[in-house]
């Protein structure tokens, strides 16, 4: 009996403690979902309170701009123009380069083979006409200027005979057919003097010279030397092409015309010739158009004679030659200045003026006479653009870029 009674109060403690343990679980459950619903709640308020306080962000840079101040724009040239209408005449382009005028251009070639005794003219020097380039020593030039000495040693002799033989018959002494003889001498002995003095010249030589074999080479005219082939103790054959001269102060713009468009392109046309790699332009006018066209390439060649007192065409550099048309132009609603044109990944493009410097808008480009360019695309009339200098615009760009990519 007494051990039923345990039982049964232990049985009744376990019960009590459930019921207890239970209700307590009951009433924190309520607390706890409440508490987590506050505290998701506050986490999304502290979200939303964070998103409200995240400061705004900038916008993007505009792409290829190019930062450039008032000061730093008008201290570098570039003038801004207005994009606006114009009368755009019809012209013709075509690709050409800038060659030496082969009318002023001079091979030396030393005319008899020799040793080379000095060089007084360097690569890229300025020459005056008649200058001395260089000495040589040579054997058929010392053959020649003795037998011009001989020669005229010989005249000489002729000469004082034929005039004692006129005295003696003057006199009366000795008969004409002596005078007559001594006549023909000096004629022949002149002949000889002529003779040699004619082969020095054609040596390039000259007759006065106290070495025999000296033969000096002499620029032809004011020019530049732009090749040279020569070095002291060289020896040089006759036929050798030792320096290279030529007066740039006028050069040729030449370019290839196809057979299309032949009858559009005449002699004495007026062309618009422009550098590629600067804002460099001339006027001039088509001075040859070829007769004869080439088998590959079904082209005729065409040449402008260009005046170059500064230099500044080179012979080597691309060129843009347009033949502008004699007809009227043709009025087109949006236009730029010609030398406002650049390129940019690959593509025509100006650089519109902003806040700041300048950005590459691309355009698509019509017709063009070297003065106005026609903008079929891309830009709208009122446009701020740099026009003259916007290849120091695409300078600048050039380096931004090389510097971003770094």
């Amino acid at each position: 009996m007494a051990n039923r009674s345990r039982q049964t109060i232990v049985i009744a403690c376990l019960l009590v403690f459930g019921v207890v343990a239970g209700a307590l679980i009951l009433r924190s459950g309520p607390a706890q979902k409440t508490a987590d619903a506050h505290a998701e709640h506050g986490e999304e308020t502290h979200a939303e309170e964070g998103h409200k306080e995240e400061p705004h962000k900038e916008e993007p840079a505009q792409e290829g701009k190019v930062v450039l101040t008032d000061a730093q724009i008008a201290a570098s040239g570039i003038a801004v123009d207005t994009s606006g209408p114009a009368t755009v005449r019809t012209s013709l382009q075509f690709p050409g380069e800038i060659r030496f005028d082969e009318d002023r251009t001079a091979h030396i070639v030393p005319r008899a083979a020799g040793v080379v005794e000095s060089v007084s003219a360097n690569l890229g020097q300025q020459v005056k006409r008649g200058q001395v380039l260089a000495v040589i020593s040579s054997a058929t030039v010392s053959e020649t200027r003795a037998e011009l000495q001989g020669a005229q040693r010989r005249r000489e002799l002729a000469r004082t005979t034929y005039e004692r033989e006129k005295t003696l018959w003057e006199q009366k002494i000795s008969p004409q057919q002596d005078v007559l003889q001594a006549q023909q001498a000096l004629r022949e002995a002149e002949i000889s003097v002529a003779n040699a003095t004619q082969k020095l010249l054609t040596l390039g030589a000259s007759t006065g010279s106290a070495s025999l074999g000296r033969l000096e080479l002499r620029a032809p005219f004011d020019g530049i030397v732009f090749e040279k082939h020569i070095a002291l103790g060289e020896s040089v054959k006759e036929d050798a092409s030792v320096f290279t001269i030529s007066d740039l102060s006028k050069v040729w713009a030449e370019m290839n015309i196809p057979a299309r468009e032949l009858s559009q392109v005449r002699v004495g046309e007026r062309v618009v010739v422009r550098a590629g790699a600067s804002d460099a332009t001339a006027d001039g006018t088509i001075s040859y158009v070829g007769a004869l066209l080439g088998e590959q390439t079904r082209t005729a060649r065409a040449r402008v004679v260009l005046p170059n007192p500064q230099g500044a065409w080179r012979p080597g550099l691309f060129v843009t030659v347009e033949v502008v048309s004699k007809e009227a132009g043709t009025p087109v609603p949006v236009t730029v200045a010609s030398s406002a044109l650049q390129t940019f990944e690959g593509k025509p493009a100006v650089f519109l003026k902003v806040d700041g410097g300048f950005v590459p808008q691309p355009v698509t480009v019509g017709r063009n006479d070297g003065q106005r360019a026609e903008i079929l695309g891309g830009l709208k009339p009122g446009a701020s653009y740099a026009a003259t200098g916007s290849f120091i615009v695409k300078s600048e760009q050039g380096k931004g870029s090389a510097t971003h990519t770094h």
